[in-house]
């Protein structure tokens, strides 16, 4: 079994400190997965580790919301064999283009890098499930609500975590003085 945290440590992208996370929750741990997925061989490793939990769901296609879902989701998609798409916001909200299309009721897995509310991961679901797709289960390197989020569809994570998230005006970082960075992709 992979040891997911102690490669983000080695990688150093386990960072400590104030950060404002996408979902606009404020927190003191972030998981910068871009820096733990930059060799393709650890990205490749937890591809298969996950893919490992879907070989026999009959998953047709693996779809990931960009930009932080990419390069695990590709991984995922190279070891099960299937194609690879993903969803973008265009207008603030997720879309499928790039000219990707759905049969009706295909059989799609997604695959995000972290989950902590579960938005993006939901927001990719509704794009295509309004689209003909039947998402039929999620997946993610970490899962930072130790369980608690709910995406709708069945979900599996390589590791775990509990860590406390808050809302900025419940934020005890905030209330002590400090201010969050923003470390991720989306502003």
């Amino acid at each position: 079994m992979i040891d997911v945290l102690e490669h983000f440590r080695q990688t150093s992208a386990l960072l400590e400190g104030h950060f404002l996370l996408s979902s606009g929750l404020h927190s003191s741990s972030y998981l910068q997965c871009a820096l733990a997925l930059q060799k393709a061989s650890d990205a490749a490793r937890f591809g298969q580790a996950i893919a490992e939990h879907f070989v026999d769901s009959k998953v047709e296609t693996v779809a990931s919301p960009a930009i932080g879902g990419l390069v695990i989701g590709y991984a995922v998609a190279a070891a099960l064999d299937v194609r690879f798409i993903w969803t973008e916001r265009q207008g603030g909200a997720m879309t499928l283009r790039r000219g990707f299309t759905l049969r009706p009721g295909e059989r799609i897995l997604v695959v995000e890098d972290v989950i902590t509310t579960g938005g993006s991961t939901r927001e990719c679901i509704a794009a295509l499930e309004s689209n003909g797709g039947k998402v039929v289960a999620a997946a993610s390197i970490v899962d930072r609500s130790a369980g608690a989020a709910d995406v709708g569809v069945p979900r599996f994570a390589l590791v775990e975590m509990d860590v406390p998230a808050f809302a900025a005006d419940d934020c005890p970082m905030c209330k002590a003085g400090g201010s969050p960075v923003k470390p991720g992709s989306r502003k």
